[in-house]
This record gives structure tokens, sequence and C-alpha cells, in this order.
């Protein structure tokens, strides 16, 4: 069974920063991929930015060179850097897990809102 649990959203002002991050516990088989995802209403989830337990990274284009993801595997704690917030970044953010990462597949955290004021 793997857990995830977010914390680090709120509300910030455009061009602000917030970090986020999320603590998983569990198989450690299964946390090989760990990742942001985001969704605002009626649209679908899309990934915001994922690293493997090697620290291989990957970004959104509509976030490169301004969020950072990274990880501790020490701590099984995933960050979430994010600068130069823009008012399209606001949405609920998802931590999620996997193996690699797939929508139908992935282990979910609660989730937790982001809201960038312009």
């Amino acid at each position: 069974q793997v857990q995830l649990v977010e914390s680090g959203g709120g509300l910030v002002q455009a061009g602000g920063s917030l970090r986020l991050s999320c603590v998983a516990s569990g198989s450690m088989f299964s946390l090989n991929t760990i990742g942001w995802y985001r969704q605002t209403p009626g649209k679908p989830r899309e990934l915001v930015a994922s690293i493997t337990r090697g620290g291989t990274t990957n970004y959104a284009d509509s976030v490169k060179g301004r969020f950072s993801i990274s990880r501790d595997n020490a701590k099984n704690t995933v960050y979430l850097q994010m600068n130069s917030l823009k008012p399209e970044d606001t949405a609920v953010y998802y931590c999620a897990a996997g193996i690699i990462l797939n929508l139908d597949r992935n282990y979910w955290g609660q989730g937790t809102q982001v809201t960038v004021s312009s």
C-alpha cells in the first residue's frame, strides 16, 4: 500500500513562489517515479513534473524554467518549487507515484489547492 501526503498549497500573488511537498510511504518499488499533476474544473488532469528514483526529471513545457522538482530518497519526500507563478497555474495539485506514471494506475495524494491572484 502506498500513501502520499501533500502540503504547501495556498494563495500567492502573481510572480510569487510556493513549495509543495509530498511525503510518500509504502512499497519502494511502487515509488520509482513520483510526480505532480494539476487539474482545473472541466479539464483533464495534466502532468506538471516528475522525477525518478535515479533523479531523471521531466517537465511540462508550460512550467519549464519556473518550476523545479527534487527528491530526498532518504525522507521519501518530493518537492515542487514553483517560482514566477502565474494566474494560469491556479489548480489543485496532486502528488502521484508509480513504477512509471500512468493516469489510470498511479497512486494519488488528496490534492492541495494552489491559487495565484493577478
